[in-house]
């Protein structure tokens, strides 16, 4: 079952994004397989949602993808029977959850600024930074995209319709096609929950 395809299915008003879909899915596969990690920020509900996609991502979502191999007979070996419990996950950051810097730094320096420190702090070349707002245009989200570029961290954006100023930045960029916030809110769902199924099917089924 392909879950891009399911959701252009539930939501036919979707469809013009399944080439956006399948790069995203692509680029979560090319830097897990690479090592790398996945950022991700916005503020308000786009920051919950960041919680909430890092939780299908560093666990199992639809599958359970337990230990095996080398890894299970390493951690069985510590761990015993508890190693039987471990899933195998994707290396991901929520950035809207590291409040001490995110406070400090806004009091210190420039809230504008805060994403954009923690993308420097953090990101390297080959990571991929994921973006959401439902606007396109909020200021401290602009400048993380901007600070990823500068880096060479590959951007992926979910926003409303339009794009607002992350059209420009973002290597890829999904619009849900609604332009008030809580309706844009509603479609990211589905749209985060079949990119995060179809990322698991691909890479651990």
């Amino acid at each position: 079952m392909n879950y891009l395809e399911l959701l252009i299915e539930r939501y036919p008003e979707l469809s013009g994004l399944y080439d956006s879909l399948e790069s995203f899915v692509g680029a979560v596969l090319f830097t897990h397989s690479y090592g790398g990690k996945i950022l991700l920020a916005g503020n308000g509900g786009s920051a919950a949602d960041c919680e909430h996609i890092s939780g299908e991502l560093l666990k199992g979502f639809i599958e359970c993808r337990f230990a095996d191999g080398e890894d299970y007979e390493a951690l069985y070996s510590e761990l015993g029977e508890d190693a039987k419990k471990l899933q195998r996950g994707i290396c991901t950051v929520p950035l809207p959850s590291l409040s001490s810097l995110i406070t400090a730094y806004s009091n210190d320096v420039d809230a504008s600024l805060v994403f954009a420190q923690l993308v420097y702090s953090l990101g390297r070349r080959g990571d991929l930074l994921v973006l959401l707002s439902t606007s396109g245009n909020s200021e401290n989200i602009v400048k993380a995209a901007r600070a990823a570029r500068a880096l060479g961290i590959t951007v992926a954006s979910l926003t409303g319709e339009g794009g607002g100023r992350l059209r420009e930045l973002s290597d890829i960029l999904i619009t849900a096609p609604a332009s008030e916030t809580y309706r844009v809110q509603e479609y990211h769902l589905p749209i985060y929950h079949a990119l995060c199924a179809e990322v698991e099917r691909r890479l651990f089924k």
